[in-house]
């Protein structure tokens, strides 16, 4: 006797295609600035190792600071929120310029 079943779950269809990446766009008042990245506070939760672009406009002259890094930590809860941690991969030379004073200004 034998018996045979379609697999209907999806486990064993093709892997998915299309682009792992998290854009944000994020009020600069709201950043913690670090010589390598950024800290920022997040109503829900971002995968650790997460790829994220982010676009935010300068405190200091209002000039825009865009990069792509990875989520290096997220902690915290639904209820108070989400503090993550990110780590810039790829960030324009004059992005990291501004990056740079921004971390070593009093209001980091």
């Amino acid at each position: 006797m034998t018996t045979s079943k379609l697999d209907k779950s999806g486990v064993l269809g093709p892997a998915p295609t299309g682009s792992n990446e998290t854009r944000l766009v994020l009020p600069a008042d709201r950043v913690a600035f670090r010589s390598n990245g950024i800290e920022f506070l997040s109503s829900r939760p971002v995968d650790q190792w997460k790829e994220v672009t982010v676009e935010l406009l300068s405190p200091v002259d209002n000039r825009p600071l865009q990069g792509t890094g990875v989520v290096v930590d997220c902690t915290g809860n639904r209820h108070t929120g989400y503090v993550v941690s990110l780590m810039f991969l790829s960030i324009a030379p004059d992005s990291r310029r501004r990056l740079q004073e921004l971390s070593q200004s009093p209001m980091a």
